[in-house]
């Protein structure tokens, strides 16, 4: 497929970050990173990418400006801190697109200042499907705002994602992705108890997806995690620590609407169980340590 090359800059560059800037160099877009991590940087430079000294820079050089960051303070002073994007050369036709996965109320508060403090619009567009996903193109993205500006993202967004959708206004992106959240960490529990059954009993834990193929325990999960916790294969593809601090927000979500989610308690606190032993920044498949009495290596 053949994309318009558009200017775009990509704030934070952690795993998923830089995947989604590989990604929209693959596709021949003009791509400017910043990141307070010079290694990750010079990795993307290395690549084609224009390693911008400041978030600042980086916006002033692009037409799109995609943050790709791991809580809202972050993703606020990438915007609004010395040097930030608001400090950019005002351009109201600039748009911010934050794939970060922050909570519904920040993201709301963010996208009025930004409106009132400089003119540009803002698309909450959290994703799913990881650092393998994006690289491949194949995001699923769920994304809230006006409708103009969610439909101006599709000139970046067509090169990331299989799967686009307006939610509606400000932080309805934000708020399903808070949905997507608890049922995939719901679902990575789930196979990780089921992998354990099947080699408590025996059977060979790799062939649990194809076993299971078009059965209704068949899921996208099953299917990636399943080997990889059957592996212990903890490739890093995302954070426990970041999943504990989605499924976070989802119980402060609950607690603000008076909601009784019982499994979002239970997943949450084994989260935080893996965080205290040290699991925060492994891959999600790593989950497995809890049948393996924590062991490190």
């Amino acid at each position: 497929m053949t994309f318009n090359r558009q200017r775009i800059a990509v704030i934070g560059v952690g795993i998923m970050g830089s995947a989604i800037a590989r990604r929209l160099l693959e596709c021949g877009h003009a791509v400017s990173v910043f990141d307070l991590d010079e290694a990750k940087v010079q990795a993307l430079q290395a690549q084609g990418a224009h390693a911008a000294p400041t978030a600042a820079d980086a916006a002033a050089a692009s037409d799109f400006v995609i943050t790709s960051l791991n809580a809202a303070a972050v993703v606020e002073r990438a915007l609004f801190g010395e040097n930030g994007v608001a400090d950019a050369p005002a351009d109201a036709q600039r748009l911010v697109i934050d794939m970060s996965s922050i909570d519904p109320p920040s993201t709301r508060r963010l996208a009025q200042m930004l409106r009132e403090r400089t003119g540009m619009g803002f698309v909450d567009a959290p994703l799913s499907g990881g650092a393998p996903k994006a690289l491949l193109g194949q995001l699923t993205v769920m994304a809230g705002g006006s409708a103009d500006d969610v439909a101006r993202a599709r000139a970046v967004m067509d090169s990331l994602c299989a799967n686009y959708t307006h939610m509606g206004e400000s932080g309805a992106g934000q708020t399903t992705k808070l949905v997507n959240q608890l049922l995939c960490a719901i679902g990575f529990q789930a196979v990780a108890e089921a992998v354990r059954i099947a080699e408590a009993g025996g059977v060979d834990a790799s062939k649990l997806p194809a076993a299971l193929a078009g059965g209704r325990a068949d899921s996208q999960i099953l299917r990636e995690f399943g080997p990889k916790m059957a592996a212990r294969d903890y490739t890093p593809t995302g954070r426990i620590d970041n999943m504990l601090k989605d499924l976070e927000a989802v119980q402060g979500f609950a607690q603000g609407q008076r909601l009784p989610l019982p499994l979002a308690g239970t997943v949450s606190e084994l989260h935080r169980t893996f965080v205290a032993a040290g699991l925060g920044p492994e891959d999600t498949a790593a989950m497995m340590r809890q049948f393996d009495g924590y062991a490190r290596g």
